[in-house]
C-alpha cells in the first residue's frame, strides 16, 4: 500500500501575472530557484513531457512528468508517468501589480514508512524546502523584473 503525502505553500510576488507566468512556465529554468531540482528537460517530440532530476544530500531521483492541465496565467498541473511517483499543481492568482503563486506537491511513499517519515521529519523538510524555493523564485523574478 502506498501513501500520498501532500504539501502546499504560497507566496505573493511583486510582479504582474504575465511575468510570473512566463518565468515559471519555462520549466527548464526551475533549477535556478528550486533547491533540489538538478535539471529539467522538455522532450523534443512531446512538449507536455519533461524529464526531471532531483538531487540532494547523496540522494538522486528522476522521473518523467506529463502536464495534464495548463491554463495560461492560472494553472500548471502535472503527474509523473514513470520514476519517482509525484503529482501537483502550481496556481497563479492575479492581484494586478502583484501575483500569488501557490504550489502543491504530492509524492508517494510505501505504506507505514511514509506515515512515520512524514510525522517525524520528512514533511517538515519538504515543506520548508518548498517555502524556501518560493522565496528564491520571488528574488529571481524581482531580479528579472529590474532587468526589463
Amino acid at each position: 500500500m502506498t501513501n500520498w503525502l501532500e504539501h502546499s505553500v504560497q507566496i505573493e510576488v511583486n510582479a504582474p501575472i504575465d511575468l510570473v507566468w512566463s518565468l515559471w512556465s519555462d520549466l527548464e529554468q526551475m533549477p535556478q530557484w528550486m533547491k533540489w531540482i538538478d535539471s529539467v528537460h522538455i522532450l523534443a517530440d512531446d512538449p507536455d513531457l519533461s524529464r526531471w532530476r532531483l538531487a540532494s544530500g547523496g540522494f538522486e531521483f528522476s522521473w518523467l512528468s506529463r502536464i495534464v492541465k495548463l491554463e495560461k496565467n492560472q494553472i500548471i498541473q502535472w503527474e509523473s508517468v514513470d520514476g519517482l511517483p509525484n503529482r501537483g499543481a502550481v496556481r497563479f492568482y492575479d492581484r494586478h501589480s502583484n501575483s500569488i503563486v501557490r504550489l502543491t506537491v504530492a509524492y508517494a511513499i510505501p505504506g507505514i514508512i511514509g506515515k512515520l517519515m512524514d510525522n517525524l521529519f520528512l514533511g517538515q523538510v519538504v515543506e520548508s524546502t518548498l517555502k524556501a524555493d518560493l522565496e528564491r523564485f520571488k528574488n529571481y523574478i524581482e531580479t528579472k523584473k529590474s532587468e526589463l
